[in-house]
């Protein structure tokens, strides 16, 4: 497959307008090639990797390194191995941590939904879970380092919609993480369920496309922390 899959993501609000021209506009404008980007999923909608291949062609041939996440939507997303060789540029992150400026360590995991949320499930316990152990996975990596920052990496926010902790939470906090950034959450409903600031040592960002409309958006410089 040689093209890019197009869904209509304007039914979604008018942020969504022609959303890749300006993000392509705005990531060059403020991107350089030694800059890490982070993308915490929902990255194709793309059901197998070869008909993802162009949405992350698209994201090699922009600046920076790329640090990626998986979405909930990512469905084309099987080995990391394999998606690993695809560019120096690009790291997809699963178990691991990525450094990105000397002890700057980038961790992360999909996340899941957490206890509390409406219609929480058995089936959703078991993915949680399991979520929380890749999260963790990912920290103790890091934490081999002697990390002088890390900075976390979810797609779900790290808690439920009432802002009440979780074990990604309990996570963040044990090992001393800094930054958590997220998405998930779409339109201007969506975007009040996502907890934001300062929370026992952590600072929470939402960075969801529309959420940020299209710009990229600063999370860290040497000497912030």
């Amino acid at each position: 497959m040689d093209e890019r899959i197009e869904k209509p993501m304007d039914i979604f609000g008018s942020r969504w307008q022609d959303h890749a021209v300006k993000l392509e506009e705005r990531w060059r404008e403020l991107v350089s090639e030694e800059d890490a980007v982070i993308i915490p999923g929902d990255i194709s909608w793309g059901l197998r990797l070869d008909e993802a291949i162009a949405d992350l062609e698209w994201i090699h041939n922009l600046p920076g390194r790329k640090i990626l996440t998986k979405g909930n939507h990512d469905l084309w997303w099987m080995s990391v191995g394999k998606l690993n060789k695809m560019h120096e540029d690009m790291l997809f992150l699963q178990n691991t941590s990525a450094e990105v400026a000397p002890g700057v360590f980038i961790c992360g995991s999909r996340g899941w939904i957490c206890p509390g949320t409406d219609g929480f499930s058995e089936h959703d316990e078991k993915i949680y879970k399991r979520e929380l152990l890749r999260l963790e996975f990912s920290l103790q990596e890091a934490q081999k380092h002697d990390p002088k920052v890390i900075i976390a990496a979810l797609h779900y926010p790290p808690t439920n919609d009432k802002m009440q902790g979780s074990g990604f939470t309990e996570l963040l906090e044990k090992y001393g993480v800094k930054i958590c950034i997220y998405g998930h959450l779409h339109g201007r409903e969506a975007f009040k369920n996502g907890i934001k600031g300062n929370l026992n040592g952590v600072e929470y960002k939402l960075v969801s496309l529309d959420y940020l409309e299209c710009t990229p958006k600063l999370i860290y410089k040497e000497g912030d922390l």
